[in-house]
């Protein structure tokens, strides 16, 4: 939680973390990664995670955008409600009824 209330206003997130990727898309958090690639796909094809890598002009670049209000307009992923327990007793639920 500490770690959290450093950042949950902030407009802008600078990370290599897939952690905080994940964080920032759930949050609408503007984020920059600085990596050349990410294990969390989803964070760029539907969040607000732009992987930039560590050249300084693209980075550079990406903070420009989002300090101009150019930011990367993402969603929250569609499974991502916090409801996965719900789901998975569900599935389970069902595949228990189906075996009585």
């Amino acid at each position: 939680m500490d770690f959290l209330n450093l950042w949950k206003d902030a407009s802008l997130i600078f990370t290599d973390s897939g952690g905080l990727q994940e964080e920032t898309t759930a949050l609408g958090i503007a984020c920059v990664t600085l990596r050349e690639n990410t294990e969390r796909p989803v964070t760029v094809d539907e969040g607000t995670n732009t992987v930039v890598g560590v050249d300084p002009a693209k980075i550079v670049a990406a903070a420009d955008a989002v300090l101009a209000g150019r930011a990367k307009t993402g969603r929250r992923p569609q499974f991502w409600d916090g409801k996965a327990a719900e789901r998975i007793v569900e599935a389970l639920a069902a595949q228990l009824c189906r075996w009585d």
